[in-house]
């Protein structure tokens, strides 16, 4: 609200209202005839309108007056405060205090509206009288009746039909509205309801439409274009015929003029202002409609759909949109590159989060979101591949009985199994090397050592295990798991990396940092409560393994200049390919396939054609970012071992 001393201020000036003599001498009336028209109306309004109050005893009451709240847009940031998008129902409005709107919009709706405002109780009989005199003598409806309180309380609780007993329930519910706020929360009120136009409710969301500035900087000329809206907002509106608005906004500078309100030189500069129109902005769609879209639904989902688009909240994101920005681009790039190679119908995702928050920094769920808003890192459950051997080895390392060195054989073998009667596992080449390093296994990304280990450490402690990572699609304990034949988001897989890469320490994935209402009060608070749900030893080792990946692996494609841990990942038939890599300060996922599931190429892997993708888009991102060192597996303590950690599997 604004402060005592600016209220007396414009009060001071808003009293300066025409009085009985100013009527007389413009000449529509004599003094008797208007003195008899505002004494018949005080006694019809004032004394029948208490009378009457009790035939409408189904009005709002006094509580339900004090406790209405408009609806308001909700409003999405990113990380920094960039607005992203705004979502609301039919009604687009943000609502600001009377200290932020500027005196010369609330001088130009009064003297438009009601310049008697500071001076009646909720209905002006003298007005009414006045409106019947002029509209008597122009033989048409040239000046209504209606004060600002009683269009309040028309915009709040009445509806649209034009009856003597809706004008009724007007004047009644405009004297409870008198009795309850103060003018200049009624003022307030009034200028954050009113329609303004082009779905813009409330002063501050229509001075953004049609100016592109807050209301609090409106200008004289500005203001008065504004006020001559209230009327008939898209009849009179700048976007729709700008010279009937030039047209009307000179009306209002003049009413302001004869009401002393403002001096002719105001007047004069007002009329030569250039005014600038901005853009309709109700409908504008959203900067990142990958990141936007998901918050949105899980705003719903926690909050309904009602607090949502009409609950004026305020959500940061924990998206950057520098990272946003370049992880777009990077795939728009990769997909066009690709499909001038022949590559037809790919999709593709992308997701980078902080180990350190796991705030989602990054987000791309599909090469063009306006032709599909199908979102691929949170909604698409696609074969990980080799991407989830690194579960397998963290159990095994977590267990205390294996360590990176210890060797097993790549040799064949053959298990049980329910469906087939047998299964014997393959390498991706069809051949195999005999004995090596765990280490060695992962980088070359061999599927029998995965699938020997597994069996070892048992395939149930393997889903356990990607349970506490936040993996919870389903999970079938077969043979075959440790090569990915399962279903994950890449959302979930980036997440679980993560927490490898903040050496066991877990906060859920998100996307929202914070939620307030219009007010500030805080309704979610998502700051990052990391609990330690992996053996730091064992995550350290494995992150160690794979800097062996991509130093000299099948992960090559994805080295920097600095310290990187990854992995690749491809299907059977090519029909999903993967990198997910980390740096200490970010870890980033990008799934290349294809929606109907169908092979994208022969011969694609995730390490020839996807890390190429994570380095382009990782070299942009860590562009200004520190390079920093993994800590080694021997900064942590190491789980209790058993006898023959050597032994050969």
């Amino acid at each position: 609200m604004s402060s005592p001393e600016t209220i007396e201020q414009e009060q001071a000036v808003i009293q300066t209202s025409p009085n009985i003599e100013f009527w007389k001498q413009v000449g529509f009336v004599t003094g008797a005839t208007l003195i008899s028209i505002t004494m018949l109306a005080t006694s019809v309004m004032t004394g029948g309108l208490f009378g009457l109050a009790i035939r409408f005893g189904n009005l709002p009451q006094l509580k339900q007056i004090q406790n209405f709240v408009p609806a308001e847009t909700t409003y999405i940031y990113d990380i920094k405060g960039k607005l992203l998008a705004g979502i609301h129902g039919e009604a687009n409005r943000k609502i600001v205090p009377l200290d932020q709107i500027s005196p010369n919009l609330k001088r130009a709706v009064l003297a438009s509206e009601d310049n008697y405002f500071y001076n009646h109780q909720g209905i002006d009989p003298g007005g009414i009288g006045r409106a019947a005199v002029v509209n008597w003598a122009a033989g048409a409806v040239q000046e209504g009746g209606s004060t600002i309180t009683m269009q309040l309380a028309k915009n709040i609780f009445l509806s649209r039909e034009r009856a003597l007993t809706r004008k009724i329930a007007e004047a009644i519910l405009a004297i409870r509205l008198e009795q309850i706020f103060r003018k200049d929360q009624i003022l307030e009120m009034y200028l954050n309801q009113v329609y303004w136009g082009h779905n813009n409710y409330g002063v501050e969301t229509a001075a953004q439409s049609y100016f592109d500035k807050s209301a609090k900087n409106l200008t004289l000329g500005e203001s008065a274009m504004m006020a001559a809206l209230i009327q008939a907002p898209e009849q009179f509106s700048p976007f729709v015929n700008k010279n009937l608005a030039i047209q009307k906004q000179r009306q209002v500078l003049r009413r302001m003029l004869e009401l002393k309100w403002i001096t002719k030189q105001e007047y004069d500069n007002a009329l030569k202002q250039e005014i600038k129109l901005g853009k309709i902005k109700s409908f504008e769609a959203s900067i990142f409609p990958n990141v936007t879209n998901p918050v949105a639904q899980e705003l719903i989902q926690r909050f309904g759909r009602d607090a949502t688009v009409k609950g004026g909240m305020r959500v940061q994101t924990t998206v950057a949109s520098d990272l946003q920005i370049m992880a777009e681009e990077t795939i728009k790039k990769w997909h066009k590159t690709f499909k001038n190679q022949g590559l037809k119908n790919n999709q593709m995702a992308l997701v980078a989060i902080d180990p350190r928050t796991h705030f989602v920094k990054a987000l791309v769920g599909g090469v063009d979101s306006k032709k599909s808003e199908f979102n691929r890192v949170t909604q698409a459950q696609r074969q990980p591949g080799s991407a989830f051997k690194p579960f397998v080895y963290y159990t095994a390392f977590a267990s205390g009985k294996f360590t990176p060195s210890t060797t097993v054989l790549d040799t064949p073998v053959t298990y049980p199994d329910v469906m087939d009667g047998s299964y014997s596992p393959r390498n991706y080449d069809n051949t195999f090397r005999g004995a090596m390093s765990i280490r060695t296994a992962l980088a070359l990304s061999r599927n029998v050592p995965a699938v020997k280990i597994g069996k070892t450490v048992g395939i149930n402690k393997i889903i356990a295990t990607c349970r506490l990572l936040g993996i919870m699609s389903p999970m079938e304990a077969v043979t075959s798991l440790p090569l990915g034949a399962i279903g994950v988001t890449p959302l979930e897989l980036t997440s679980a990396y993560a927490t490898f890469a903040s050496y066991g320490w877990r906060s859920p994935p998100t996307l929202i940092a914070r939620v307030s209402d219009s007010s500030g009060n805080v309704l979610l608070d998502n700051t990052p409560k990391p609990q330690l749900v992996l053996d730091p030893w064992a995550s350290a080792s494995i992150i160690d393994v794979m800097r062996s990946a991509v130093n000299k692996g099948t992960g090559r494609g994805a080295a920097l200049n600095r310290p990187v841990a990854g992995k690749t990942g491809t299907t059977s038939s090519e029909k999903d390919i993967w990198f997910i890599g980390t740096v200490p300060q970010l870890t980033t996922a990008i799934w290349v396939g294809r929606d109907d599931n169908k092979q994208l190429a022969y011969g694609a892997t995730g390490g020839g054609m996807v890390t190429p993708i994570w380095r382009d888009f990782m070299n942009k991102a860590l562009k200004d970012v520190p390079v920093e060192n993994f800590k080694p597996p021997s900064a942590f303590t190491r789980p209790q071992q058993i006898k023959n950690i050597k032994k050969t599997h």
